[in-house]
């Protein structure tokens, strides 16, 4: 089956939109976080419970999060990270959207894979699909 790309875009809480704009003209380290910027890519899931990358508990089995490439992380430390204070994911599937908050760190994912929380996930195909691609 394949799929359709539709629009996935990086969107700046309030919090963080003033900052996240100053900090992406600051420097080249801070390009990595791709804010308002289409991509097309995959997703997977993930279920695991505990301390994310951006130092907070996470459940990845029961809430709506979603753990990104280490590409986007500009700081040493995750915890600090602007990544991690405001940023959200907007994914579309087939004709399906959901908006995840950034809580995670995904190292074996390249800039445009990303590991969704199950119950996100679960939003957008069944999970015994276990790969989406053509999302955006």
């Amino acid at each position: 089956m394949r799929a359709i790309a539709k629009n996935l875009r990086i969107l700046a809480g309030a919090p963080l939109a003033a900052a996240a704009l100053i900090a992406l003209t600051a420097g080249t380290a801070s390009a990595a976080i791709p804010i308002n910027k289409p991509m097309s890519g995959k997703a997977t899931y993930y279920n695991d419970a505990g301390f994310g990358a951006c130092g907070t508990q996470i459940n990845a089995a029961t809430q709506m999060l979603v753990a990104v490439s280490h590409t986007w992380w500009t700081t040493a430390n995750p915890n600090n990270d602007p990544v991690c204070k405001g940023i959200s994911v907007k994914v579309t599937y087939q004709g399906k959207t959901v908006t995840v908050p950034v809580r995670d760190q995904c190292p074996s994912c390249d800039a445009t894979h990303i590991d969704l929380s199950q119950p996100a996930f679960a939003r957008l195909a069944p999970l015994g699909k276990g790969v989406i691609t053509g999302l955006t």
